[in-house]
């Protein structure tokens, strides 16, 4: 079913290529502002907000059904992750008591991966003022982990393709607004946990098993500038009719 889900937001936009005049791309970066809710064996883990900028972009189909109701789909890359800072014996590690030479030691791991997401919403304003708020749904496949743990002022870091410590799709909610100059403000929640609860191995050179956490759910908050395909055309054809008539 999930990875049917391109498909079928590609027959979505081939559907309604008929209707070309309502039909425009948009495009913009993100900013992120990460949180998430991790518990570990009925615990809360300690977590920092997380900011990135790099390697974030998304391209939307828009189909303007009239000039309050609307809609888009299309494609985005992120990089989303989570950031656990605590006490070793509480970051996650099997099998670590008061022999250990980190006991008691202050310890971070930062957690991320690349993700490929295809979302769908509904949108409702003023698409002439380039105004409005939307609201969807979004699947994104994680296709590229990495993990880096940092103790002693030391840095240890491990990387993968298709990991299995990520759950491969993951499915979100989200709602935001779009203001008139441009400027884009969303919120989004996903709805399954990032870590996959049936990973069992060793992370750092510790035995760890996946299961003993109860959630690993991310949520964020992303600014973004996004360019209208649409207005820039517009513009540029009243800048091509000024030049003419100077002429």
């Amino acid at each position: 079913m999930r990875p049917l889900l391109p498909a079928l937001l590609l027959a979505i936009s081939v559907s309604l290529a008929a209707q070309e005049k309502r039909i425009y791309h948009s495009s913009g970066g993100e900013i992120i502002f990460s949180g998430a809710d991790v518990n570990y064996n009925l615990r809360s883990v300690n977590t920092n907000t997380r900011f990135t900028i790099f390697l974030l972009s998304q391209h939307h189909v828009n189909l303007d059904l009239t000039n309050h109701i609307g809609l888009f789909t299309g494609f985005g890359l992120r990089n989303i992750g989570l950031i656990q800072e605590d006490q070793y014996q509480h970051i996650g590690f099997l099998n670590v008591d008061r022999a250990h030479p980190d006991f008691n030691k202050n310890v971070k791991i930062k957690r991320r991966s690349y993700s490929l997401g295809f979302p769908i919403a509904l949108k409702l304003g003023s698409f002439k003022d380039h105004f409005f708020l939307y609201g969807g749904y979004e699947y994104e496949w994680m296709f590229h982990y990495k993990q880096k743990l940092f103790i002693d002022g030391e840095k240890h870091k491990f990387r993968e393709w298709t990991s299995d410590r990520v759950n491969s799709w993951i499915p979100s909610l989200f709602a935001g607004i779009q203001f008139p100059a441009g400027l884009n403000l969303k919120f989004k929640y996903y709805l399954e946990d990032f870590l996959n609860s049936g990973f069992s191995g060793t992370d750092f050179g510790e035995a760890v098993d996946y299961s003993q956490y109860d959630s690993s759910r991310i949520w964020y908050i992303s600014l973004s500038f996004v360019v209208n395909r649409k207005l820039v055309n517009k513009w540029m054809e009243k800048n091509d009719e000024k030049s003419a008539l100077s002429l």
